[in-house]
């Protein structure tokens, strides 16, 4: 299996209670004296409203939002299969989002 690269959404076993759902792929790819983690952000297809969830429409992926606040680093071994891509401008807003919630300055 090839490793997960930025802007792709696989589907991942986050554990029991959290369960295999999708995830986005935040994070660039680590060099060999790196920790071997991939950031995510997951995806829900019951949003509670929260500010900072974002809806990107795909139409491999169910109705939903991804998840800022849910983010994540998890190891390789959790990532299943890959679903698809995310283009640049339906990454934008996902960015922007956790920006805001790590309150970072772009």
């Amino acid at each position: 299996m090839s490793l997960p690269q930025r802007g792709e959404v696989w589907l991942v076993d986050l554990g029991m209670a959290a369960k295999v759902r999708p995830v986005l792929v935040m994070s660039v790819p680590f060099g060999e004296r790196d920790y071997a983690l991939f950031h995510i952000v997951p995806h829900t297809t019951v949003p509670p409203g929260s500010q900072f969830e974002v809806v990107v429409n795909v139409p491999w992926l169910q109705a939903g939002a991804f998840n800022i606040q849910g983010s994540q680093s998890l190891a390789h071994a959790r990532f299943i299969r890959r679903l698809g891509s995310l283009r640049d401008e339906q990454m934008v807003p996902i960015e922007v989002s956790l920006l805001r919630w790590l309150d970072l300055k772009s």
